[in-house]
């Protein structure tokens, strides 16, 4: 397990600093000047050229890059250009949104997924089966920046159930977690369906049947635990994909979180924030994927022994 955990950490933190080499010299590279967005256009060149020394970008770019890298091994992200704040504080303001609103989306495509995902298993080849491979179509096919509008257009301006945007309380947290957890939910019961249907063929769950078990009972108890690899794998790649990547969606429905400072960042050219963000998504990202393969050596010891060979 040692040897399990480790080589994972350490392929974490390679992945961690190539994408903060990247990020960086992809921010630096793209057209905009941050201290025009400050300044405006109308400002003197003496003035621009005061702050741009003022905030260090007069200085050549692998300069810039190497007190990044020094800075963020002590842990520090800097400062904001924009609002003179600590981006780490920036970051802890807004990151409970994003996971409040992740885990809501969560919750919600479980909810739809696996019972779907087991029905059609099920009921295969009858119209549960078709009803649940329409869903699933449609749930891949409608993208969140049209879905989001059309839920706020029914359900907000039309019956008014539901705020059209902020984070004001619990009714403002459905409509962007069933725009978010639709999406997952579809890829999710397709997965379920797949799984089960491969477990379902076995032996053992014949043999489960043969000893009278009710059909609850052998799916609960014996073919869903078998079929759950699978399963854990595109949950735990939704899950890392949502907490890092609800960005349209936080957008849509101005919700407060990493996904709308990071586009509120770009805009205003505010370097540190936007790595800042960026960091913080992909450290995301390959925290649940160590997870997931954490889960999978719980699920399955074979996985560790494969990785220890």
């Amino acid at each position: 397990m040692g040897y399990f955990l480790l080589s994972r950490l350490l392929s974490a933190i390679v992945v961690v600093l190539g994408v903060a080499c990247l990020v960086f010299l992809l921010i630096h590279l793209i057209p905009g000047d941050p201290v025009e967005v400050i300044l405006g256009e109308g400002a003197q060149p003496a003035d621009r050229e005061a702050l741009r020394q003022a905030l260090g970008l007069d200085r050549p770019l692998l300069v810039q890059l190497e007190q990044f890298l020094q800075e963020l091994i002590q842990f520090n992200l800097g400062t904001s250009l924009y609002s003179q704040r600590p981006v780490m504080e920036l970051l802890a303001e807004r990151l409970p949104a994003t996971a409040e609103l992740a885990l809501a989306a969560l919750v919600v495509a479980i909810i739809i997924a696996f019972p779907l995902g087991i029905l059609a298993a099920v009921r295969r080849g009858t119209i549960w089966d078709r009803m649940a491979t329409t869903f699933a179509l449609v749930g891949v096919s409608v993208p969140n920046f049209w879905l989001g509008p059309l839920l706020i257009l029914v359900f907000s301006i039309g019956l008014g159930w539901f705020p059209v945007s902020g984070r004001a309380g619990w009714d403002s947290l459905v409509l962007p977690a069933l725009t978010l957890g639709s999406a997952m939910a579809a890829i999710l019961s397709r997965m379920v369906r797949t799984a089960l249907l491969e477990v379902l063929g076995e032996d053992y769950i014949r043999t489960a049947k043969a000893k009278g078990l009710s059909l609850s009972r052998v799916i609960g108890r014996h073919a869903l635990r078998n079929a759950l690899l699978p399963v854990i794998t595109v949950l735990g790649l939704q899950l890392g994909t949502v907490l890092g990547g609800a960005v349209i969606t936080e957008v849509v429905f101005s919700w407060p979180g990493i996904g709308q400072l990071t586009v509120e960042s770009i805009q205003r050219r505010d370097y540190p924030v936007v790595q800042g963000c960026v960091l913080l998504i992909s450290l995301i990202y390959v925290a649940v994927n160590t997870l997931t393969d954490l889960i999978y050596d719980w699920a399955d010891p074979r996985v560790r022994l494969g990785a220890g060979q």
